[in-house]
């Protein structure tokens, strides 16, 4: 136990569950996705690389806008499930790659777009995934990152943090819409439009997709039944569990290749 890897503990936890992220609602659809698709436009000849795919859904939305489609992930399994729904829905020009985020194995100037949603938060080094994204990517290309947005408030941030934690041990950290834009800036991007959404999440599938201990689910029950009205109102807790909270979009594009030190 004590010798895994974050890497090989983010890979188990969601190889196993794989078909669930394929089916669910939550990750097939939203207004993010939506965005991404306007934002990326028809771009038949670029190479698009989507980072930490999970279950495939913005590869399969990307894949008819552009040339070549790369969806990369942590977990065989997932790839696997990724691969069988491009059969299926007669998607030509997908291929998948295995590894993490941290290190690539693309070299320099790969791709023209980058995008990664709902990842993020499960990177052991955003700094470096972020690095290592702008280092695969031509100069005046584009990156689509989408995730779950952490409040700036540090109460709410903490309650957050600690729901996702007990939900889903390889989670490692939602980070804030201004934390994004810094880290961004910091490995090279130029960061541009930011759009902020309310994601309401049933408790049932939620825990459900991703196989949380019954013991663990009662903490985050026990959580929320202590949560003050500041934390209630926000989160909009619901009697069954239910609750919402905030994601985010942020593009950024490369402008000129940083010189290296």
């Amino acid at each position: 136990m004590q010798d895994r890897s974050h890497d090989f503990l983010v890979a188990e936890q969601f190889g196993a569950r794989a078909q669930a992220y394929l089916d669910s609602p939550v990750h097939a659809r939203g207004e993010d996705l939506d965005q991404m698709v306007a934002i990326v436009g028809a771009r038949p000849n670029a190479v698009a690389l989507d980072l930490g795919c999970g279950g495939g859904h913005a590869s399969f939305l990307l894949a008819p806008l552009v040339g070549k489609m790369v969806a990369y992930d942590l977990s065989d399994a997932m790839l696997a499930t990724v691969r069988g729904e491009a059969t299926r829905r007669g998607i030509g020009n997908l291929e998948t790659r295995q590894g993490s985020a941290e290190l690539l194995p693309f070299p320099d100037e790969a791709f023209d777009l980058v995008v990664s949603r709902y990842s993020a938060h499960h990177w052991n080094d955003l700094d470096a995934g972020l690095r290592e994204a702008r280092r695969v990517m031509k100069p005046g290309g584009l990156a689509v990152f989408m995730d779950v947005a952490a409040p700036e408030s540090a109460l709410l941030d903490t309650w957050l943090q600690s729901l996702e934690l007990l939900r889903d041990p390889s989670h490692v950290r939602n980070f804030s819409v201004r934390e994004w834009r810094t880290m961004l800036e910091e490995a090279g991007f130029q960061p541009a439009v930011a759009a902020r959404f309310r994601l309401r999440l049933e408790f049932k599938p939620w825990i459900e997709r991703i196989n949380t201990p019954a013991a663990h689910v009662t903490a985050i029950r026990s959580l929320q039944a202590l949560a003050d009205a500041e934390v209630a109102k926000h989160f909009a807790f619901e009697p069954d569990g239910s609750f919402t909270l905030d994601t985010m979009l942020i593009s950024a594009t490369t402008g000129n290749k940083p010189s290296r030190t």
